[in-house]
């Protein structure tokens, strides 16, 4: 996998499911598409972590030291809520409601490709902070940061 990109509309139905985008399926081998784990993400987006990418994730967070008081309130906060899913035999996946509802999910989502993961948005929500960044302000940010990976 050289990284996960792509920006797709999807709609929840009534149940809190999701049709898996096509441009997303295509980007993961067979066996890979077909678990996943989601999980609260930051700014007030879902993550949604193929298998693949999840286990050696957790395999870092769970050797975190436990002595370290940082080190467990980030475990907790990032493990907190974070569930294994799979879709349907019809492609849906089910959204966990206690995550629906953090991410303020209601009908129209985006979901997003964003290297080993994706990220589910709430379709107002995520065309708000593209807006949000002026043309300058993301120059600006990609000096800033593309600079620091080039050393």
């Amino acid at each position: 996998m050289t990284g996960l990109i792509g920006e797709f509309e999807s709609t929840l139905d009534a149940k809190g499911r999701f049709l898996l985008p096509a441009g997303v399926k295509r980007q993961l081998p067979e066996d890979e598409a077909r678990f996943f784990v989601i999980n609260r993400g930051f700014e007030g987006c879902l993550s949604l972590y193929p298998l693949k990418t999840w286990e050696p994730l957790i395999e870092k967070v769970s050797k975190l030291n436990d002595f370290d008081p940082k080190a467990r309130e980030f475990r907790r906060f990032f493990l907190n809520g974070a569930t294994p899913v799979e879709p349907d035999s019809a492609g849906r996946m089910l959204l966990p409601a206690n995550l629906k509802e953090h991410a303020g999910l209601v009908k129209d989502i985006v979901v997003l490709g964003v290297g080993e993961k994706f990220e589910i948005w709430d379709s107002n929500k995520y065309k708000k902070l593209f807006e949000s960044l002026s043309e300058d302000a993301f120059s600006s940010l990609a000096k800033e940061i593309m600079v620091k990976t080039d050393n």
